[in-house]
């Protein structure tokens, strides 16, 4: 499956984004999805993850009740709500793909398909 990120720019503090990352080849709805994000200087980190069998979504807690995971299978796309975001948020995020019956996990060496990454900066 290939992965296609978009959705990032420039915003300011308190602002929103929604980061859409769209599949090709093969579906979506069978398997386990992550979003992640590395800033300058530091790991990748784990940042929301999708469960493709429940519904059930997690977060870490640097992010949660500020962003949301969701996918339309439809289109074939997860997408990654963000909002009231501040400079910690500024970061590279890439979404990723398990393979099919997999469900997500953290740990991104567990996730075999990568979108490219787009940048998210936030001004103060």
């Amino acid at each position: 499956v290939q992965l296609q990120a978009s959705g990032g720019g420039l915003v300011q503090a308190g602002g929103s984004l929604r980061l859409s990352c769209a599949a090709s080849g093969r579906t979506l709805s069978n398997r386990g999805m992550g979003w992640f994000r590395q800033a300058p200087g530091r790991k990748r980190e784990f940042v929301a993850g999708l469960s493709w069998s429940d519904g059930r979504t997690y977060y870490a807690d640097s992010v949660k009740g500020r962003f949301t995971i969701s996918r339309d299978d439809a289109k074939n796309t997860v997408y990654l709500q963000m909002n009231s975001l501040n400079s910690e948020d500024t970061a590279v995020y890439y979404c990723a793909a398990r393979r099919p019956g997999n469900n997500y996990v953290t740990n991104a060496d567990a996730y075999p398909y990568w979108g490219q990454g787009t940048l998210v900066t936030v001004s103060s």
